[in-house]
């Protein structure tokens, strides 16, 4: 089921809030939250009901190697441990990478082994992993006693559950716990309300129109001859627009869904494409699965407690391994090993500036520069995130350096008069059409972008009344007040909230999966 569906927003979340608080009231909270994994549940069956026997397999197991790990004086720990984590690692293993391995095997020793194709099952990346980090946690005496119900709500929680926030037992069952959330609370509903209208907003909107112009390059044939420079950057910026507002969107709706219920999921987005380096970058995008890559992979390769080279190569094994947790395929190898350059160039220019003895943070110049170089460098590699393949990959990223040429619509050039002759002098070549698409891609491109960089994001906005939690209270401390645009009890934001409301609603007729859902 979709958060951006009729039968999520007018049928399944309205039932399940209401039986929620019902079920408290009449009966009891352990009540209570048994009929919200019962709905989870159904939630996560809406979509394939057969998988459902998977994710409840891997609740159960994992609760109780979980349990046992929390025993001090279990025998074998460290091998609990390990069995635990391999079994996780070989289920999500199997059916995301079983059929990429085969392929490449084939590819490599000219075999023909061939095995069905396995279809994957949903949000099996996002359940295991948070399952993973439960397991590490327990082992290092970090998770609470819980009973099996509260493990399963902290699995299952169906704002959470399909695409994140990957969350932690400790941050997420405490909360139900709360005696103020045992009753509805209106300023809850207020907030968490007009947090999903944001995001719902973000979701059909603004990413859904941006994916109008991905499509058409990324989705064709690795040819190159009609992809010239500017339909190559109109893409390419488009799906940089269209995945960031798809997936905060996502997120916002979730910190909204959760908040009426009373609880705040980790924050998840906050501006990434403000930074100004590709390490603010990792703080800012997808905070939460940055937060799992650095505490159970990287620390656990040894950080850079090694030696500077043994610290690149762990953010490359790091960033690759990110990269393939996102899909199986070469081009999310490449996505990955890209970003651990970044990174490696990152980590030594700033070892660099602190060995001379360099401050250049106070120069505005220095800083817009930085961000230019981090937005393009983040561009680039999102064309290897997107592209079905490295051809069509390479294809795309060539076209961008303007291997491929460049062209106009004829319509363009004939409204520019004399002008089009300096562009013919300049090598831009003409193309058949009016130029409609081109200047749409362009204006949602604006569009998108300002909103992106200009503007607060949804942390920033509703940070008077906390709506997300943070790993340290120190993060984004200079950030997070926003004095002129914070959200407030108010008619005029009312009124805001109903015309993103209406406007998400009216543009569901066109409904179109999130695009981590295939991660």
């Amino acid at each position: 089921m979709l958060f951006n569906s009729f039968e999520f927003i007018f049928l399944f979340f309205p039932l399940c809030v209401l039986g929620y608080f019902l079920v408290a009231r009449f009966l009891s909270l352990e009540a209570a939250l048994g009929f919200l994994v019962f709905g989870s549940l159904v939630f996560y069956a809406y979509w394939q009901p057969v998988y459902l026997l998977l994710l409840l397999f891997s609740i159960g197991f994992n609760f109780f190697i979980g349990r046992a790990l929390a025993r001090p004086d279990c025998a074998g720990r460290r091998s609990c441990l390990i069995f635990g984590v391999s079994i996780n690692l070989g289920l999500i293993g199997y059916f995301k990478y079983a059929n990429f391995f085969v392929d490449n095997v084939n590819n490599a020793l000219h075999t023909n082994w061939t095995i069905e194709q396995i279809f994957l099952p949903l949000a099996i990346s996002f359940f295991t992993f948070q399952q993973i980090a439960y397991l590490v946690d327990a082992y290092r005496g970090k998770v609470n006693e819980c009973s099996l119900l509260h493990y399963c709500l902290f699995v299952s929680f169906f704002p959470q559950l399909i695409a994140g926030p990957i969350v932690r037992q400790q941050e997420i069952i405490p909360q139900f716990m709360r005696s103020e959330n045992i009753s509805p609370q209106w300023s809850n509903f207020a907030i968490g309300v007009s947090i999903f209208a944001i995001g719902l907003f973000k979701k059909t909107v603004i990413a859904d129109s941006l994916s109008v112009y991905v499509g058409p390059v990324f989705d064709t044939s690795p040819n190159v001859q009609n992809i010239d420079f500017f339909r190559a950057w109109g893409a390419t910026l488009a799906y940089t627009f269209q995945l960031y507002f798809d997936f905060s969107g996502y997120s916002d709706m979730a910190v909204g869904a959760a908040r009426v219920f009373g609880v705040r999921l980790p924050v998840n987005f906050f501006s990434p494409y403000k930074s100004t380096s590709i390490i603010e970058f990792w703080r800012r995008w997808h905070i939460t699965l940055s937060r799992f890559l650095r505490d159970y992979l990287y620390i656990g390769l040894g950080g850079n407690r090694k030696g500077r080279c043994r610290r690149y190569v762990n953010l490359l094994l790091t960033m690759v391994l990110g990269g393939l947790w996102h899909g199986a395929g070469w081009p999310f190898v490449v996505w990955g090993g890209l970003h651990a350059i970044y990174l490696m160039i990152n980590h030594a220019w700033r070892s660099l500036l602190r060995r001379t003895g360099m401050n250049l943070s106070a120069s505005v110049l220095y800083q817009r520069l930085c961000w230019l170089v981090t937005f393009n460098a983040v561009v680039f590699a999102w064309v290897y995130f997107r592209a079905p393949t490295l051809e069509k990959g390479n294809s795309i990223t060539l076209a961008m350096l303007g291997a491929s040429g460049f062209e106009v619509p004829k319509g363009i050039l004939a409204r520019v008069g004399e002008f089009s002759a300096v562009l013919e002098a300049a090598g831009v070549g003409s193309s058949f059409g009016g130029g409609a698409v081109l200047m749409t891609n362009v204006l949602w491109i604006v569009f998108a972008g300002t909103i992106a960089l200009l503007t607060p994001n949804v942390a920033q906005l509703f940070s008077k009344v906390d709506p997300v939690l943070y790993e340290n209270d120190n993060v984004f401390r200079n950030t997070r007040s926003v004095s002129r645009m914070r959200w407030r009890y108010s008619s005029l934001w009312a009124f805001a909230i109903a015309v993103a409301a209406v406007a998400g609603v009216l543009t569901l007729q066109h409904v179109s999966e999130f695009l981590y859902f295939q991660f």
